[in-house]
Parts: C-alpha cells; sequence; structure tokens
C-alpha cells in the first residue's frame, strides 16, 4: 500500500521521474492551444487554493516537491488528492518513464477506480487526443462533472472531421448544462448533425432559451453555416411543422428581426408561405429575381379568382 504523503512513495527517486524542459513545453503548448486553460487547471482551482492552482507543471524537483506537499495538506477528499498525484504521474510517465507509475500508484493506493477513468479522460482531454478522451469522460460508470466545460473544449478544438465529439459526448452522458456557451455550441453540433433533431431539443428548454435557439437554429440555415446550398434551405424550412410560437417567431425573425439581412431570407419566408397555401399574403409581396414569375402567376390567379 502506497503512503500518498510521502514523496517518495509516490514519485520514487528515479531521474526521469522528473518534468524536464521537454515536457514542461508540451504542457504549456497544449496550454496555449486550449484558451490558457487545462483541466489540471480547472481541478486544482475547484479543489486547491489560487497558489496550488499556479503551481503547474513544477519546473523542477524542488517545486516537485512543493506541489506535492501543498496537496497533501489541501482540505480535500483523500480520493481528490489521490486524483491529482495520479494526473502529474500520467504527465511523467510520457517523459519516458520505462515502468509506467501512474497505473501503478492507482492500483496500490487503493484509488476509486471512477476517479482513475475520469482523470484519465481529462488528461487525455488536455493532451488534445479527443477520440480516446471520450471513451473515459462518457463511461456509464461517472457523474457527469465538468460538463459545460467538456463540451465547450469538444465543440471549440476537435479538429476537422470530428465536430460531433461535443454531441457524441452529450448524448452518453445526458449532463444538465448550466453555461449558456456550452448549451449553445452542443445546439450548434445538434444542427450541423440534423436539424430536426436541432428543433426538437429546443423545444425542452424553458421559454426564454428556448426563441433564443430557434433564432439561433435559423441563422444556422438561412445564414448556411451547417453547408446548406442555397436551393435546398427554404425547401427544407418551408416544410418543417412549427407550433404556432415557432411560426411567430419564424415570421418576426426573418422579416423584421436579425434575421432579415440574412442573404436568403426573403426566398425563405416567401417558400413557407407558399407551402403553407398562404396565397393572399404572397400576392401582398413584391418579388424580385427568379421568384417574380412564381408571385406575378399567385396574383393573377387570385385576382381571375374574384372576377
Amino acid at each position: 500500500m502506497i503512503d500518498y504523503s510521502d514523496f517518495g512513495h509516490v514519485f520514487g527517486t528515479s531521474p526521469s521521474l522528473s518534468f524536464d524542459r521537454k515536457l514542461v513545453a508540451s504542457i504549456e503548448e497544449h496550454r496555449k492551444k486550449l484558451d490558457g486553460t487545462l483541466f489540471i487547471d480547472r481541478i486544482m482551482k475547484a479543489l486547491c487554493t489560487s497558489r496550488v492552482n499556479k503551481a503547474y507543471p513544477p519546473k523542477s524537483e524542488a517545486l516537485l516537491r512543493q506541489l506535492h506537499q501543498q496537496l497533501c495538506e489541501a482540505d480535500m477528499s483523500e480520493s481528490q488528492k489521490l486524483s491529482l498525484l495520479y494526473y502529474i504521474l500520467l504527465d511523467l510517465d510520457v517523459a519516458g518513464n520505462s515502468n509506467p507509475a501512474a497505473e501503478h500508484f492507482a492500483t496500490e493506493s487503493g484509488m476509486p477506480q471512477s476517479y482513475q477513468v475520469f482523470i484519465k479522460g481529462l488528461w487525455l482531454m488536455d493532451k488534445e487526443t479527443w477520440t480516446r478522451a471520450l471513451e473515459y469522460i462518457a463511461h456509464p460508470s461517472l457523474n457527469p462533472d465538468f460538463s459545460d466545460e467538456i463540451i465547450t473544449v469538444l465543440a471549440q478544438h476537435a479538429p476537422k472531421g470530428q465536430e460531433t465529439l461535443a454531441l457524441s459526448y452529450f448524448y452518453a452522458v445526458r449532463p444538465v448544462l448550466h453555461s449558456s456557451l456550452a448549451l449553445e455550441l452542443l445546439f450548434d453540433s445538434m444542427t450541423l448533425a440534423s436539424t430536426v433533431e436541432a428543433l426538437v431539443f429546443s423545444r425542452s428548454q424553458p421559454q426564454h432559451t428556448r426563441e433564443q435557439l430557434f433564432q439561433r437554429w435559423l441563422r444556422f440555415i438561412v445564414g448556411g453555416t451547417t453547408g446548406h446550398r442555397s436551393g435546398t434551405c427554404g425547401q427544407e424550412l418551408a416544410f418543417i411543422p412549427f407550433d404556432s410560437t415557432e411560426e411567430a417567431w419564424f415570421e418576426q425573425y426573418l422579416s423584421v428581426g436579425p434575421g432579415r439581412g440574412l442573404k436568403r431570407a426573403k426566398d425563405t419566408l416567401l417558400m413557407r408561405k407558399i407551402a403553407a397555401d398562404r396565397y393572399a399574403e404572397v400576392a401582398k409581396l413584391r418579388a424580385v429575381g427568379p421568384w417574380t414569375a412564381v408571385v406575378e402567376g399567385i396574383k393573377h390567379g387570385i385576382e381571375g379568382q374574384t372576377e
């Protein structure tokens, strides 16, 4: 059984168990790419004093010893202390230790398996190993934690071809989100995957949030953010069933609201009116471009019925 309060029991005396310049530079590079904050920073901020929070990575053995002492003396549970030490050892293993110390420490210290899985996942997130990280952080044995941050980081930093990782995490874990940024980024990923699915999701939100997401959804589609071709955008929105509230939001946003300046706003409004057989409203519009003949034909048809 390892005594985690004993520096030698945790880190040993091997010269390889140290943060060399290459390792420190790698950690700092990942921190820079991830907008200045790693998950180890978030964990330490949540559990430790600000003094400890700024101590990673330790750039010398003396600083590593100091960090170890600060963690051992910090006001947190034993499992949390073991988790932070486990994270540090995962980094040290990368430095080239031939006998990985992290897994040995986790086993011999009695570190709970769920903590081990979660910390390994966050460590992989910090290394930008996204797909492998998801296997850990979305493990069914875990309770949702740092979910807003996980979704935000996945949505903002996952590379091309892995844009739906945030969505995969959400469906696997089903966390309750508290950050508006995380919710918006998740919703964008959802809209990218399925516009109908995103619309259904928006209906589960409180009214004010629902309206904001609906407008975001329209901007995403009509503005072409999802990669929709201009010819299919209006067609898609023309036939999606809205309730009366959504219909009013749709009209307001694209006719007089912030969406009126979108390139395909007028075309989208027109197509939905035509699809809904609202010909009297269409006849009052002044169409230009390819819709001129259609609108004029509807006007003549209505005039013919009234003669």
